[in-house]
């Protein structure tokens, strides 16, 4: 006769409750994993565990560094881990808030208006110090369409261009401005 198959015993991860493999995936901070994972299954991510093994050899260099005790491999690891784990200096707002920094970025999206209509929105351009009046401008004479600054959903202002250029106003914008 046939052995009965035996059911597989899965592994969870203790603070997402998923499968190991899918905690980068899961609901939760991917960062709040990755002790449990380096401690439970060290084989599924090794590049967790380089990352382990510098953050400690970058603590133990600060120690030294700390007493007073300098070596040539202690204060070439540790400039390289105090480069790296170097937080960023936050503003803070009264009342303890974080201001957060906008991502520089050029945002252009594509909305469609009726059946063959459509509008093209460029959003972020003025975090680079355009003018948004000269790039509608510009962007009207490129590519003969109506261009116009208007006030987008946020209160920030955006270009929205008459047509479908979003695949040749990507080319344009960077040729101009950068």
């Amino acid at each position: 006769m046939a052995e009965k198959p035996q059911p597989v015993r899965v592994l969870y991860c203790q603070v997402c409750s998923l499968p190991p493999e899918y905690c980068e995936f899961g609901g939760s901070d991917f960062e709040k994993c990755k002790p449990w994972l380096i401690q439970n299954v060290p084989d599924l991510y090794p590049n967790l565990l380089n990352e382990a093994n510098e953050k400690e050899v970058g603590k133990v260099a600060d120690k030294l560094q700390g007493t007073g005790i300098s070596s040539a491999a202690a204060s070439s690891a540790g400039g390289a881990a105090s480069s790296a784990a170097k937080p960023e200096e936050v503003k803070r707002l009264p009342g303890g808030k974080v201001k957060k920094k906008d991502k520089q970025e050029v945002i252009i999206e594509k909305v469609v208006r009726n059946k063959r209509k459509s509008i093209t929105t460029v959003k972020g351009l003025e975090l680079f110090g355009v003018k948004l009046s000269d790039a509608s401008k510009k962007l009207g004479k490129k590519f003969a369409t109506g261009a116009s600054v208007v006030k987008g959903p946020t209160e920030k202002e955006q270009i929205d261009v008459q047509g479908d250029i979003s695949y040749d106003v990507v080319e344009f914008i960077t040729d101009t401005w950068a």
